[in-house]
């Protein structure tokens, strides 16, 4: 089964990739991996503390995937998975990929601000030509209507 990778953070414009992800994937008789990363700076405290800073972030992934999770069951009759990594963004995404075969499109979402369209979208869209999958880009203004017409 082909999955659609899409990347869990706090950025607005990971609704609409997440979205696209999950419509797509029920139009193709596909699944979603929903990957979040716990950037390394957040652990770099005494040992004890880190790890309880560790576990409350993994809690939060957690809560925030079940948001994602129902509708997508509820929606799209998807049942995503979640899959947790630590590390720097880019490169776990890279080893994510690599380490699952079934993963066939990565979705990002793209911000709308004056900043550009995100770090992720930036540093990805560089090395785009030498991924072992395209990246789909999904505009972070889209509404729900012209997702649902383009998927």
């Amino acid at each position: 089964m082909r999955k659609f990778m899409v990347v869990l953070d706090d950025s607005r414009e990971c609704l609409n990739a997440m979205r696209f992800a999950a419509m797509r994937a029920a139009r193709s008789e596909g699944g979603v991996v929903i990957l979040s990363i716990i950037p390394p700076e957040e652990f770099n405290h005494w040992i004890g503390v880190g790890d309880i800073m560790r576990e409350e972030a993994r809690e939060r992934v957690h809560a925030h995937f079940e948001v994602f999770a129902k509708w997508m069951r509820d929606k799209q009759g998807v049942n995503p998975e979640l899959a947790i990594r630590e590390g720097e963004p880019v490169s776990q995404i890279l080893t994510h990929i690599a380490e699952d075969p079934e993963i066939g499109v990565l979705v990002l979402g793209a911000g709308t601000d004056k900043k550009g369209p995100g770090p992720l979208v930036t540093q990805l869209s560089k090395s785009a030509g030498t991924l072992p999958i395209p990246i789909t880009i999904v505009p972070g203004d889209l509404s729900k209507e012209r997702l649902e017409a383009i998927t």
